[in-house]
């Protein structure tokens, strides 16, 4: 309620009320007033004019008639700039990025580049190669002297937290080489592409150099066995299902939901392809507690690694043919691998290696780890190679390792071709591969209203759908060109599939396409939020808008309702990739309004929230009123952040903290939810 506001600002919020009639529903116009430049320091926030609806004399306006617009220059700071910018050019990790932190010249390239004049046969540094990075790596100390001399006694710890990557930076080591003698045994560097791409710094490094603090040999928790007389097989599905040992909430399994329908929502040309899919679950199993798919929720999906990346691997590791698809028996001595989130405990399954790799272990995800590299360096059969990779895993390679695992993702395929001589046991190498974790996609209709007549002989069979929007996320390739994400690839490709086998003329029901998937998270923040009542705000760039056309298309089949829900959309370029154009409902024209950052006026979503800082202020201060934000952190997420918090100073006539806190407390109460990643 309103009540909110008293923690702020109760003696303006009384002295205001007093000012006006209860009878009052609007004031007077009132001439916006020009923009004043934002002061940083200061926070005097008067960036956002006064209108009929808002005026300092009234600090909790009455409900816009419509969406009003302003022309009113953003404020934007330099570092705010930088990141709208770039908010449309991240991939994602987990098909969704991990956020980036800025550039930062780290203390220990300094350190390099003084070890790059010393005498080296090996390492060419006449044309170094601008490394893209994903985050920073910052040398801070290199004792506790140091540490409390920069950092105080206090606070120390807090800090360093906030700057380091956590994989030992502090602890480099520099390599002990003797200036005036020349290395007599330099280390060869690997002459093929993988390795190349790597763009690994490894200094005056030779065969002799002296490696110190080197990780010790990861242990073997995963073995095989033949099977025996008395053991039964198991028919696999590894093309098309995972086994069933794969269980994200057991006792329930993996569904196989098929597809109804696929299409691509973005037009040739976008910078990213979004595609829909409707998926069958009429026949989804009922779980206890009754629970049921959910507005704003989202569904599990187990996507396989690519057919051809999985036989790639084998390959490289020198796995035989006969072995490949041949039952066995997997012992592990711990934990939940290979299922999702089973119980933590040693296991024995009757599976077949394919199975594994296509199912359960992560091959493209995750930087690559020290007990990977000491696992590689400890089967390598050539000695440059093998120093190298324990070079990687010393204190003397802390700098290059840290390059290495926070710059692009490097792919186990990609570790295996830069080092070819490296060929470890698949069960040893699959205890330290990460988990192939389900990607979550939220579901972008009304699943309660949502059905299909399926021309059944009495035409009363229904089938019940759920609806998802999937952006294909990408990244660069060792090899040129592109790769996509694990989920989104698998998306695109069946949905390509899928489209082709339509073109053909067969019919729908004919058309077997299925999607391994599960009832996910309906209880996440986007479905816990949702009321059936009250004003709401749902701000989206890209596929972040979809579950807002299920926000949408609930409320609009509610009485009285369409004057209770706005949608800021942000695009691209809306004749590319605004997504479900025209898919909103009757009322959609008076609800929804695009912002193009490419086209049109070349505007941020976030800078169209303090444009529309009457309709933000209105709805936040409202019963029940609800502000949702739903994209990407980088860029958009924080941006709009940002101009949640100019709105709120200016139209609240709070300061910086008070309107930190303001919205800290619409977060815990419920009314200001955001969905970032």
């Amino acid at each position: 309620m309103i009540a909110d506001l008293i923690g702020f600002d109760i003696v303006y919020a009384a002295s205001a009320a007093a000012q006006h009639s209860p009878m009052a529903t609007s004031v007077s116009p009132i001439t916006a007033t020009p923009a004043v430049q934002h002061d940083e320091h200061k926070h005097n926030h008067h960036c956002i004019p006064e209108t009929a609806t808002s005026h300092p004399g009234n600090p909790i306006p009455e409900e816009p008639a419509s969406i009003p617009e302003y022309d009113v220059p953003p404020i934007r700071t330099d570092e705010q700039s930088e990141s709208s910018a770039n908010s449309f050019s991240a991939e994602s990790a987990i098909d969704s990025d991990e956020p980036s932190t800025p550039r930062t010249d780290p203390q220990v390239d300094d350190l390099l580049e003084d070890l790059k004049h010393d005498p080296t046969a090996s390492v060419d540094f006449t044309a170094p190669k601008k490394r893209e990075r994903r985050s920073s790596t910052i040398l801070v100390s290199q004792n506790a002297a140091d540490l409390r001399r920069i950092f105080g006694e206090e606070g120390g710890t807090r800090l360093l937290e906030k700057t380091c990557c956590g994989e030992g930076c502090c602890r480099v080591e520099a390599l002990k080489t003797d200036p005036s003698a020349s290395p007599t045994n330099p280390v060869v560097l690997p002459s093929n592409d993988a390795f190349r791409d790597l763009e690994l710094k490894l200094g005056p490094l030779s065969l002799d150099s002296e490696l110190t603090n080197i990780t010790s040999l990861p242990a073997q928790t995963v073995s095989f066995e033949p099977l025996s007389a008395a053991d039964k097989p198991v028919a696999s599905t590894v093309q098309q299902h995972p086994p069933t040992f794969v269980t994200p909430h057991p006792p329930y399994d993996v569904f196989s939901a098929r597809i109804d329908k696929a299409r691509e929502l973005t037009n040739p040309g976008a910078e990213k392809r979004t595609y829909h899919f409707d998926l069958d679950v009429t026949d989804y199993p009922k779980e206890s507690g009754q629970v049921d798919f959910a507005v704003g929720g989202a569904i599990g999906v187990c996507a396989p690694n690519l057919e051809e990346v999985v036989s790639e691997m084998f390959d490289l590791l020198g796995v035989p043919s006969f072995a490949r698809d041949r039952q066995v028996r997997l012992k592990t001595d711990s934990g939940r691998w290979p299922t999702i989130w089973g119980d933590e405990q040693a296991r024995e399954l009757i599976t077949t290696r394919r199975e594994l790799l296509t199912w359960c272990s992560d091959l493209q995800s995750y930087p690559p780890t020290k007990p990977l590299l000491r696992l590689l360096a400890e089967h390598a059969t050539d000695e440059n190679e093998k120093k190298i990779l324990m070079y990687l895993c010393s204190a003397q390679g802390q700098a290059a390792f840290c390059d290495l695992r926070t710059g692009p993702y490097v792919t186990v395929p990609q570790l295996l071709h830069a080092f070819p001589s490296s060929k470890p046991p698949l069960a040893h190498l699959l205890s330290h591969l990460q988990q192939l974790m389900p990607r979550f996609y939220s579901l972008s209709n009304d699943p309660h209203i949502s059905c299909q007549q399926r021309g059944q002989p009495d035409g009363t069979k229904y089938r019940r759908l759920v609806e998802i929007a999937v952006t294909v996320h990408e990244s660069k390739d060792w090899r040129g060109g592109q790769r996509t994400g694990v989920g989104s690839g698998f998306f695109e490709r069946t949905a390509r599939n899928f489209i082709a086998a339509a073109n053909t003329g067969k019919p729908p029901a004919e058309l077997d396409f299925r999607i391994p998937m599960f009832r996910g998270m309906m209880a996440n923040p986007l479905a816990r939020e949702f009321v059936a009542d009250g004003p709401m705000l749902l701000i989206g760039a890209g596929v972040g808008i979809a579950p807002f056309r299920g926000f949408v298309q609930r409320r609009l089949r509610s009485a009285n309702c369409a004057n209770k829900v706005w949608v800021l959309q942000g695009v691209r370029d809306h004749l590319l990739d605004e997504i479900y154009s025209g898919e909103w409902g009757v009322h959609e024209e008076e609800v929804k309004k695009v912002v193009q950052s490419r086209g049109g006026e070349k505007r941020y979503v976030q800078e169209e929230v303090r444009h529309q800082a009457d309709l933000v202020w209105f709805i936040i201060n409202a019963l029940d009123g609800r502000v949702f934000v739903c994209g990407s952190s980088k860029g958009m997420g924080e941006g709009v952040e940002r101009a949640l918090l100019d709105v709120s100073m200016c139209k609240g006539n709070l300061n910086q903290e008070q309107a930190e806190e303001f919205w800290a407390q619409k977060k815990e109460s419920g009314q200001y939810i955001a969905e970032t990643w």
